[in-house]
């Protein structure tokens, strides 16, 4: 196989999962969006059936394709809808919309299941905590509003964390002045410490890795191959484009570049810089073996000076994926 090849663990998922949701102390909304950060959406969710209570994606093509994969939990769709046709697919494929501004909540068609988004200061998406009661009174006669939530942008920050939770109460009071059984959900993989709120909403964390809190245990579970393409005794200076490293007298070939998703320079498995289809690697190796070349992708993406967020999905939407 030419292909970098990525095998997700499942279970390893599952028991991420799990774990989440006991530290946690709450039931689990588990972030897929972007084809669960590049694990693939429709195979993590049946994986988690039971163990997580719905499930959140960034957009309603998103929350379609596992309506039609089979998944029949709740599916918010983070993004509010930005036009007629948004609002259409939402209502059609069962769908919970995030209502974060009342240019939002025109749109939404009736009788759809609805979560609140209130700005508290990340400044993506949300309606403002003083406009949260007029947001509410336009969905009243229209939607069935069933929860509210909003996203720390600096969970680390204990500043900007009180500001926030402090916002974020005061329109929970004011959202449940209309709709008194809303359930909320403030914390993400960067605040599984935060409790606040009846749900926690996890994503990273559900993959293996944590971007603030390391006291909840998880295990990254996907891990990334590429095939030995040559072998060869060293002639001249180069590695690809660029002088090699190292004065190396055996050298191989690996199958993998930037064009699936990999960084140009500063690969752990490559001598220089990569090329778009293939680098260069120290020492001999069997020709259409495959080897490892990343089990955990954080000191990658520090190197390059990014976050695992990021590694994910830039290298699971190349890769061909095995499941275990």
């Amino acid at each position: 196989m030419q292909a970098v090849h990525a095998v997700v663990d499942l279970k390893k998922i599952a028991e991420n999962a799990r774990n989440v949701r006991r530290f946690a102390g709450r039931p689990l909304i588990a972030v897929v969006k972007d084809d669960a950060y590049g694990h693939g959406a429709e195979q993590v969710a049946h994986a988690l059936s039971g163990i997580a209570e719905g499930f959140a994606v960034a957009t309603v093509r998103e929350g379609a394709a596992l309506r039609i994969a089979g998944i029949t939990a709740p599916i918010l769709v983070l993004t509010p809808p930005l036009d007629e046709e948004d609002a259409e697919g939402i209502f059609a494929y069962h769908l919970t919309a995030a209502a974060g501004s009342l240019r939002a909540a025109r749109l939404i068609r009736s009788g759809t299941e609805v979560h609140i988004a209130v700005n508290t200061g990340m400044n993506r998406y949300g309606v403002r905590p003083e406009r949260t009661v007029q947001l509410c009174e336009m969905l009243v006669k229209k939607a069935f509003v069933t929860g509210i939530f909003s996203h720390l942008y600096a969970p680390q920050s204990p500043t900007a964390l009180a500001e926030q939770t402090s916002r974020f109460r005061s329109a929970v009071r004011l959202a449940r002045g209309v709709f008194p059984g809303l359930r909320s959900h403030l914390g993400a993989s960067g605040g599984l410490f935060v409790k606040e709120g009846e749900l926690v909403r996890a994503g990273l964390a559900l993959y293996g890795y944590l971007p603030a809190d390391a006291s909840c245990k998880v295990t990254p579970a996907m891990k990334f191959y590429a095939v030995v393409s040559d072998q060869r005794t060293r002639l001249g200076s180069g590695a690809g484009y660029g002088r090699a490293r190292r004065q190396l007298t055996k050298m191989h070939t690996l199958r993998l570049g930037y064009g699936d998703g990999f960084f140009r320079s500063g690969a752990p498995f490559a001598e220089g810089n990569l090329c778009m289809d293939a680098c260069i690697a120290a020492g001999v190796a069997q020709v259409g073996r495959e080897v490892l070349v990343l089990g955990d992708v954080a000191s990658y993406a520090l190197a390059h000076g990014t976050t695992p967020y990021e590694v994910l999905v830039r290298l699971g939407k190349c890769a061909e994926k095995t499941y275990v």
